[in-house]
């Protein structure tokens, strides 16, 4: 099921309103989002009827919770994948789950999962994908769109969002019928910033340091080794930030 709603302040809460009685699969998009957040709490830019501004529901009938990340690593793969198909320069996985094209920032992605007892009830999967959006008037730092990668290129927003909701649940329901089948190694080879040495803020800690990714694990714990002591340090999202 595929919902497309004119304006809404966000399409997960309105997602969560009707999830009750939805189908794995359903998707929410609206033209307009008028209080769209993302990670941390921030809120998403998105210039009315110009970028892909939506929310999918995933039932993931007998995933522990001890292996959610999965479903990040599915969405992430699936939708830097689907970039990836449109420009040319490279296109990354920022820990645990921005698309990033180059160093700027195209697509947020806020999972949000409902836990009962020993297994995840439902997911909501919310995304911002910037797609023909050219000036960006926030102060987030970075971003970029489709567009502005592609300028001859006038995007169908909301044939690009049908695309993408599709290979997102053909990445997710592949990834829940083989559990067997991990996705860390092509996690890990898209992510962002995987090779040599970059700094960080290590918020456990209280300062900043330069350090080397060595390794995500299926929960989504990345471990960082410290240039100037050269301790491996694992982290959990919210405890180390990029600078």
């Amino acid at each position: 099921m595929f919902i497309i709603k004119d304006t809404l302040p966000s399409t997960s809460s309105y997602l969560a309103g009707i999830a009750a009685d939805a189908p794995h699969g359903t998707a929410v998009m609206a033209r307009e989002q008028t209080a769209g957040r993302g990670q941390r709490g921030n809120s998403w830019e998105a210039e009315p009827g110009c970028n892909i501004t939506l929310s999918l529901l995933l039932r993931p009938e007998g995933l522990h919770p001890a292996r959610q990340f999965v479903i990040s690593q599915a969405v992430s793969l699936a939708i830097a994948d689907l970039v990836s198909h449109f420009v040319a320069a490279p296109v990354s996985i920022k820990w645990p789950n921005d698309i990033y094209v180059d160093d700027r920032k195209i697509c947020g992605i806020l999972i949000e999962n409902t836990i009962t007892g020993s297994s995840i009830d439902r997911t909501i999967v919310g995304i911002g994908l910037n797609v023909n959006q050219t000036e960006f008037r926030s102060d987030a730092p970075n971003p970029v769109s489709m567009r502005q990668l592609m300028p001859k290129i006038e995007f169908d927003v909301e044939s690009l969002a049908r695309a993408m909701v599709s290979d997102i649940l053909g990445r997710v329901d592949a990834a829940l019928a083989s559990p067997q089948q991990s996705l860390s190694g092509e996690y890990f080879s898209r992510l962002w910033r995987n090779q040599g040495w970059h700094p960080f803020y290590d918020h456990q800690r209280g300062h900043t340091m330069t350090a080397r990714v060595d390794s995500v694990d299926p929960s989504g714990i990345i471990t960082l080794t410290d240039r100037a002591d050269g301790i491996a340090r694992t982290y959990a999202f919210k405890e180390i930030s990029w600078l």
